[in-house]
């Protein structure tokens, strides 16, 4: 199958591909396109965060759950909306934790694409939804796809820095090798929860903290340069 996405990605996954999961989820997709279901985000951005942070540049895995299910919203990069669109709850209270954290004014777009460029690879462990229904794809075989991913930047990557929030996020930690890299975990910004450990954790400088001991260039978190 050839998949539309960044070359060093395609070479690292390229057995994945071929796997009747991800033949499924292909099927999954167009059987409900062609029954007129909306899907998110479209077509072109399923594998954005891929093609934002290219394989050789990954320092740090930001992972969300699964995209945004209102329109005009995802663009397939985890917690990020499209420029235009106000920020959600949760990426509200990422942007009151990195001010707190670093100082960092709170940026006029919720559009996360800077940090993508930078090496943050904002993945959705399901990368498609459908519209209005949370959660509806998560049986599909994305979850497969994605353990994958994580898989391979352990196994492939040394000093990547994993920022684990949430439950979800934190269940992914036993396909990540501790002895190589660095995993925080949090409570997730969500409204409901960032009060019980998200704010204060102060993940945004402990991240660059951990990049420069590795010899790599911190990011920068703002997004109104």
């Amino acid at each position: 199958m050839d998949v539309k996405i960044e070359p060093g990605w395609k070479e690292v996954l390229s057995a994945e591909f071929s796997k009747p999961y991800f033949q499924n989820a292909v099927t999954f997709l167009k059987v409900e396109k062609s029954q007129g279901k909306t899907i998110y985000p479209p077509g072109s951005l399923i594998f954005n965060a891929f093609n934002k942070t290219p394989f050789d540049r990954v320092k740090v895995v930001l992972l969300g759950q699964d995209p945004y299910h209102g329109s005009g919203q995802a663009h397939g990069l985890s917690f990020s909306v499209q420029a235009g669109i106000n920020p959600p709850p949760s990426l509200i209270n990422i942007f009151k934790e990195l001010l707190n954290d670093i100082g960092m004014a709170i940026p006029k777009t919720g559009d996360l694409t800077k940090w993508a460029e930078q090496g943050v690879m904002l993945l959705n462990a399901v990368l498609t939804v459908r519209a209005n229904e949370p959660a509806s794809h998560v049986k599909i075989g994305w979850m497969e796809f994605t353990n994958a991913v994580i898989t391979k930047i352990s196994e492939e990557k040394e000093g990547v820095v994993f920022l684990l929030w949430g439950k979800f996020a934190q269940d992914k930690q036993s396909l990540i090798d501790e002895t190589k890299h660095q995993v925080l975990k949090a409570a997730h910004p969500s409204p409901f929860s960032a009060d019980k450990g998200f704010f204060g954790c102060r993940h945004f400088s402990r991240t660059n903290n951990y990049l420069m001991k590795q010899g790599k260039d911190p990011i920068n978190w703002s997004l109104d340069y």
